[in-house]
């Protein structure tokens, strides 16, 4: 596919329903926009509005996810610490 794509030119009609049913293919195969992209010639955006375009579900980032990661340790109860005594109870 890649091959019979000028960089730069324009993809309009029956050439860009083929180039993203094939785009669209190969993300839900498993293939990364950026994989894509490299693969075509083609920038990130472009490949992202084409598989916008064509009604592809757009996986989440991936990496690092900071932020749920500390809201799922805040959210876990805390084991009690053995090496601590007892309160002392006031004796009436």
């Amino acid at each position: 596919m890649a091959d019979t794509l000028k960089k730069g030119s324009r993809v309009t009609g029956g050439e860009r329903d083929r180039l993203a049913a094939e785009l669209r293919r190969r993300y839900d195969s498993g293939a990364s926009i950026r994989t894509l992209a490299d693969s075509t010639g083609r920038s990130y955006g472009f490949v992202h509005r084409i598989l916008t375009e064509s009604g592809a579900t757009l996986r989440g980032r991936g990496g690092a996810t900071r932020g749920r990661a500390r809201q799922q340790q805040q959210q876990q109860p805390q084991a009690p610490n053995s090496s601590m005594e007892p309160a002392a109870q006031p004796q009436a």
